[in-house]
């Protein structure tokens, strides 16, 4: 299976650390006191904000007999 790639872009901070973000996924954004440690908290928020956004889904889906749900597979280079 292919990776999924998403920009991440990192800024050092005024205050401070750095701060990050990913370029695809708005909402996914961070901090941290160096690089590694918003690398990491940078993942863990693209995770929550998917299983937030799947979640809201599903609970549509349940509300809404009207909807399909299916996967949507991407070819990855």
């Amino acid at each position: 299976m292919s990776d999924i790639k998403y920009t991440a872009i990192f800024e050092r901070a005024e205050e401070g650390g750095y701060i990050g973000y990913v370029a695809e996924l708005p909402g996914a954004n961070t901090q941290g006191e160096t690089l590694e440690e918003t690398r990491q908290n940078l993942r863990e928020a693209v995770e929550l904000i998917l299983e937030c956004y799947r979640d809201e889904a599903d609970e549509k889906l349940r509300s809404n007999a009207n909807s399909l749900k299916e996967d949507l597979v991407f070819q990855l280079a």
